[in-house]
C-alpha cells in the first residue's frame, strides 16, 4: 500500500518550492550564489507550471521586499534603542542595519517573489501531483 502524504504548505515557502506541487524547485541557484541568486525557473521543473503567471507580475514583490526590509530595519532600531537604554551612538545603529540588508538581500529578494505566488496569486495546491 503506498503512503501518499501531503506536503507541508509552510516547510514549501521556506523551502522556495512550488506553490503548485510543492516540490519543484522555484529558484536555479541557492540564496548566496553571487552572480545567480536571482535566476528564477520559468517554469516548475515536476509540473510544468509557468511561475510569472502574467507580465510583470513580480514587479509587485517590490513593494514585498520593501516591506520586509523596512520591518527588518525597524526591528533592528528598536532592539538596538532598547538594549541600549537610549545611549547608543549612531554607527551601533548603522552598521548592524546596514549589514543585515546586505546579508539579507539575497533572502529577501527570493521569498518577496515566494510572497507573490503563495500569498498574492490563485495558484494552490493540486494533489495530482504528489508522487506515488
Amino acid at each position: 500500500m503506498c503512503n501518499k502524504f501531503e506536503p507541508s504548505r509552510k516547510l514549501s515557502f521556506l523551502k522556495s518550492k512550488c506553490p503548485q506541487c510543492q516540490s519543484g524547485k522555484l529558484f536555479i541557484y541557492n540564496a548566496y550564489k553571487l552572480n545567480g541568486f536571482m535566476q528564477t525557473n520559468k517554469n516548475c521543473p515536476v509540473c510544468n507550471l509557468h511561475f510569472e503567471i502574467e507580465p510583470g507580475f513580480f514587479w509587485g514583490a517590490m513593494y514585498v521586499s520593501y516591506g520586509i526590509t523596512c520591518t527588518v530595519m525597524i526591528t533592528l532600531g528598536l532592539s538596538i534603542l532598547f538594549i541600549s537604554n537610549g545611549k547608543a551612538d549612531f554607527w551601533t545603529y548603522i552598521i548592524p542595519i546596514i549589514s543585515s540588508l546586505i546579508l539579507g538581500s539575497p533572502l529577501t529578494y527570493r521569498y518577496a517573489r515566494v510572497c507573490m505566488l503563495y500569498f498574492f496569486s490563485p495558484i494552490r495546491f493540486n494533489k495530482e501531483f504528489i508522487n506515488n
